[in-house]
């Protein structure tokens, strides 16, 4: 099967950590369009909340990220996603 020229397929995928800072740099760009094409903070938000839950359930299973999702509520409370920093 052959692949578009921006496709490549890679046979020692880089850590874990540059992964997700990778994804979350393609996710901002996605979502800065988003953005200035008229949609709302709050519709990207719920529509990005939905694809990630689903695809989690697609990779894990029901059960394991509804354990997952019932520890959201206290990483939200100690700050995990304020994008603020205090000043000290």
């Amino acid at each position: 099967m052959r692949h578009p020229a921006s496709f490549t397929l890679h046979q020692d995928p880089r850590p874990d950590h540059e992964q997700k800072q990778a994804a979350l740099s393609y996710l901002n760009q996605a979502w800065a369009e988003a953005r200035l094409d008229g949609v709302d903070g709050d519709c990207l938000a719920q529509a990005s909340l939905f694809a990630a839950l689903a695809e989690l359930v697609s990779t894990y299973g029901e059960d394991a990220v509804a354990k997952y999702a019932e520890g959201l509520g206290a990483r939200v409370r100690n700050g995990e996603f304020s994008l603020t920093l205090a000043r000290q």
